[in-house]
């Protein structure tokens, strides 16, 4: 269960970007994966993911507890590790248009 509203309000707002995407497009179907591990490991974020297994390309959302209002992202591969260059997005920005487009843009 997710207890970060932050990051449910996010997963919300990403599963309504899926569906439509699964509409227009029938050869992307991302999936989307939230955990809150990092905590686990002493790292104040909690994590999404959305990966397409076709591709195997990961775009990866990040919500730091020390950054509140902002969203952090980057489009990389699932057997790549992150690099340090995540894009900022004020969280108010981040709609299921932005995730849509996310993934049209780097999974098509």
């Amino acid at each position: 269960m997710i207890s970060n509203p932050r990051l449910l309000s996010l997963s919300d707002i990403a599963s309504e970007a899926h569906a439509k995407i699964q509409q227009d497009f029938a050869d992307i179907n991302p999936v989307i994966g939230v955990t809150q591990g990092m905590r686990r490991t002493g790292i104040p974020a909690d994590l999404m993911t959305i990966d397409c297994l076709q591709s195997r390309k990961r775009i990866i959302v990040v919500l730091h507890d020390e950054q509140p209002g902002v969203i952090s992202y980057q489009n990389t591969f699932m057997d790549q590790d992150p690099g340090d260059d995540f894009e900022h997005l004020a969280e108010q920005e981040v709609t299921s248009d932005v995730i849509y487009q996310w993934i049209k843009d780097y999974f098509s």
